[in-house]
């Protein structure tokens, strides 16, 4: 809501149509689709974003973030993210990784 307010064309990726979310008014554009690398591809070929932000669709989101990422999906349509960034991620979800970090 706050991009799209400060007139950043805004696309949404919903899994959920019984949630507020899906509301026009959160959104210039909102896909009704499962949060998985075919269909949020398919989005990203189609809308052609700068950016992406995967960070407020929890657990399926950021998982999705990641396999965008080792994909190549990310750098194929030159996405940039923003936000958490990838290297955060991998870090918190690897324990290995993470306990490196400490």
């Amino acid at each position: 809501k706050a991009l799209k307010e400060e007139g950043i064309y805004t696309v949404l990726i919903n899994p959920n149509i019984a949630t507020i979310q899906t509301s026009d008014y959160l959104a210039d554009k909102v896909y009704l689709l499962p949060i998985n690398t075919n269909y949020v591809e398919k989005v990203i070929a189609k809308e052609k974003p700068d950016g992406i932000i995967l960070g407020f669709g929890g657990q399926t989101a950021l998982n999705c973030e990641l396999a965008l990422h080792r994909e190549g999906i990310l750098k194929k349509y030159n996405v940039k993210v923003l936000g958490t960034q990838i290297d955060a991620i991998e870090n918190t979800e690897d324990r290995q990784l993470f306990c490196n970090k400490l």
